[in-house]
C-alpha cells in the first residue's frame, strides 16, 4: 500500500467524520428550532416534543415497574413455598406427637387457620397455573402484564 493510497484513505475517513459532525450539528439545530416553534404554538400540555419525551419516560418507568413486579411475585412465590414447607412440616410433626400422646387430632376442616392458609396457597397456585398454557407459553392475551409476570415466576422457579 503506497503513501498516496494511505493519504487518500485518511482523507476519506476525515471527510466521513466531518460529514457526521455536520449532520449531528444540523439535527441539533433542527431540534432546537422545533422546540422553540412548538413552545410558541402549543400549550405545555400539548407540546409534541414534550409529549414524545414523556412517552419515552413512561416506557422506561413501565419497564422498571415490570421488573420490580417480577421480583415481588418471585419473592411471594418463594415465601409461599417456604411457608408451605415449614408450616405443613411442623403441623405434621405436631400431629404425630399428639397421636403418640393419645391427644385427639384436629381435622383440617376444624383448624380454621390451617384451612385459610391452604385456601390462600391453593388460590395462588391456581392463579399462576391459569396464566400459562400447558407448554409454558402465555395464552392468547399475552399483552396482559400480569400474565407475563406470572409466567416469568413459573419459568424462573423451574
Amino acid at each position: 500500500m503506497g503513501l498516496h493510497h494511505l493519504h487518500q484513505h485518511h482523507q476519506a475517513a476525515d471527510g466521513l467524520a466531518n460529514l457526521f459532525t455536520k449532520a449531528n450539528h444540523d439535527l441539533s439545530v433542527v431540534q432546537y428550532r422545533l422546540e422553540k416553534e412548538f413552545q410558541q404554538i402549543y400549550p405545555d400540555s400539548a407540546n409534541p416534543m414534550k409529549l414524545v419525551s414523556r412517552i419515552k419516560k413512561i416506557r422506561d418507568d413501565i419497564s422498571t415497574l415490570q421488573e420490580q413486579c417480577r421480583e415481588i411475585l418471585m419473592a411471594k412465590q418463594d415465601v409461599i413455598d417456604k411457608a408451605r414447607t415449614v408450616l405443613v412440616g411442623n403441623r405434621n410433626m405436631l400431629q404425630k406427637m399428639q397421636a403418640s400422646m393419645g391427644i385427639p387430632l384436629v381435622s383440617d376442616l376444624d383448624d380454621h387457620a390451617f384451612a385459610q392458609f391452604k385456601k390462600i396457597t391453593e388460590e395462588w397456585t391456581t392463579q399462576v397455573q391459569s396464566k400459562i398454557g400447558d407448554d409454558g407459553q402465555e395464552d392468547a392475551d399475552s399483552n396482559d402484564v400480569n400474565k407475563l409476570l406470572f409466567s416469568a415466576v413459573v419459568h424462573t422457579n423451574h
